[in-house]
C-alpha cells in the first residue's frame, strides 16, 4: 500500500492526547477538506509502495507501545472500497502486543479491523466551502455500525459556533455515545488559529458536556510535516 510517512511522536488529539506514538500515514484521500492540515497526503500515488512486513519492520524500529494509522483516509483505496492490505496490518501491528488507533472520517464500514480506538471525525459543512449545509462523506448508517463494531471516538471539526446544530444533528441519528468520548476540536493550523478558536470551543464544551479536543501537535510544531 502507499505510505507517505511513518514518524515518531506525539498523539497530539483525543483522549489518547500525549501518548508516544508511532504515526503511519497512508496515502490518498477522496474527501479534500479545505481545512486539511496533510494536503499533501491527498494523492493515492504519494510516497512509497510498501508491503505489509515492511510497514510493521518500519515501526518496529521504535520503542514505542503505541501505532496511529492515519492519512489521507486510510480505510478508502483508491476505487473507494477497502484499502487492500489494511486489515491484515492492523492484525500483524496488534502482534506485536501494540495499542492501535484508527484515524478515519468513517466513510465506509471495514470488518474484521484489529483495533483499540477508532477515532472517528465526521465531517461537517465546514469541510467544504462549497458544501456550507452539508456533511460530505459522512453517512449515519455507516457510522453506527462502526460505533457498533469498534471502542471509539468522535472528533469534530468546530470553525464556527454555528457547527454545534450540526454536530448535535448528527448525534441524533446514531446510537447514544458517552458525551465524554464526544470531542470538540478548534480548527486550526497554525498556533495562532488554535489559540483564537479556543474559547470559542471551550464555551461549547461547557454548554453541551462534550469534551474540548486539545490539538497538541499544533500547539507545539504548527502545521510542521511529519510532527
Amino acid at each position: 500500500m502507499r505510505v507517505t510517512e511513518i514518524f515518531h511522536s506525539l498523539q497530539g488529539e483525543g483522549l489518547l492526547v500525549g501518548t508516544p506514538s508511532v504515526f503511519v500515514r497512508l496515502a490518498g484521500c477522496p474527501l479534500r477538506c479545505r481545512w486539511c492540515d496533510t494536503a499533501y497526503s491527498w494523492d493515492y500515488t504519494a510516497g512509497e509502495e510498501l508491503d505489509v512486513a515492511r510497514i510493521v519492520e518500519r515501526v518496529g524500529q521504535w520503542a514505542c507501545a503505541s501505532v496511529v494509522l492515519t492519512g489521507g483516509e486510510p480505510l478508502a483505496g483508491p476505487d473507494g472500497a477497502v484499502r487492500p492490505g489494511f486489515v491484515d496490518l492492523t492484525g500483524r501491528l496488534k502482534a506485536l502486543g501494540m495499542h492501535i488507533t484508527i484515524e478515519t472520517a468513517g466513510p465506509l464500514f471495514v470488518p474484521g479491523l484489529t483495533c483499540d480506538l477508532l477515532s472517528i471525525s465526521p465531517k461537517l459543512g465546514n469541510s467544504n466551502a462549497s458544501l456550507s449545509h452539508q456533511s460530505p462523506g459522512c453517512d449515519p448508517e455507516i457510522l453506527c455500525r462502526l460505533i457498533a463494531a469498534y471502542p471509539c471516538q468522535l472528533k469534530f471539526v468546530i470553525e464556527s459556533s454555528r457547527d454545534i446544530n450540526e454536530v448535535r444533528e448528527l448525534l441524533r441519528k446514531l446510537p447514544a455515545v458517552d458525551p465524554a468520548r464526544v470531542l470538540l476540536m478548534p480548527q486550526a493550523r497554525t498556533r495562532e488559529e488554535l489559540l483564537a478558536r479556543a474559547p470559542m470551543v471551550e464555551g461549547l464544551c461547557r454548554e453541551t458536556g462534550f469534551r474540548f479536543c486539545d490539538r497538541l501537535h499544533v500547539f507545539l510544531w504548527g502545521n510542521e510535516r511529519g510532527r
